[in-house]
């Protein structure tokens, strides 16, 4: 599973880690031309020519499409089996699917130090992970997920035990 939206200068300078950061800034914000989107690379410390940016959202299949504001925005495909492309996501919309998958999907969750690990249903880890990447919870360092089992790494050292509350709280609001 990937980690979370890395701060500027803590990812390496590959065409994985540039496509990575334009999906999340495509997901997160609305980007109406490749002159803002390579703007705000630019102010992650991602530099970019136009050429690559254009290269680059037609391998991540971004499309325009009419955004909330009623103009056309850069959008790229949804994860899983889900094709609609995403754009402009709200924090508010990121967390209260966050909460509704821990209610279907989290089974338990425990820790030690800085990690929490969360068990799901055979095949869920994944899905459940991708959920808390989207999220940025800025408590949360990295996520890897094997088939059942999340592991999340707090960047507080002592950080696990709030985390696996954390999710188990969330959990427990949204499936009342």
């Amino acid at each position: 599973m990937s980690a979370q939206p890395a701060s500027p200068g803590s990812s390496p300078a590959t065409k994985t880690a540039r496509q990575a950061r334009i999906a999340a800034i495509l997901t997160g914000e609305s980007v109406r031309s490749q002159a803002e989107l390579a703007a705000l690379l630019a102010d992650d410390g991602v530099q970019v020519t136009q050429a690559t940016l254009s290269r680059d959202l037609v391998e991540l299949g971004a499309v325009r499409v009419r955004g909330k504001e009623g103009v056309l925005v850069y959008a790229v495909p949804g994860e899983g089996g889900e094709r609609a492309a995403k754009s402009g996501v709200s924090q508010e919309i990121l967390d209260a699917r966050l909460a509704r998958l821990c209610s279907e999907l989290l089974v338990t969750a425990e820790a030690s130090a800085n990690i929490a690990v969360l068990r799901t249903p055979p095949g869920a880890a994944n899905f459940l992970a991708l959920a808390i990447d989207h999220s940025v919870m800025p408590a949360i360092l990295g996520t890897i997920a094997g088939d059942d089992t999340v592991l999340l790494v707090s960047r507080d050292p002592n950080g696990g035990q709030d985390l696996a509350a954390r999710f188990l709280q969330l959990a427990e609001e949204a499936g009342q």
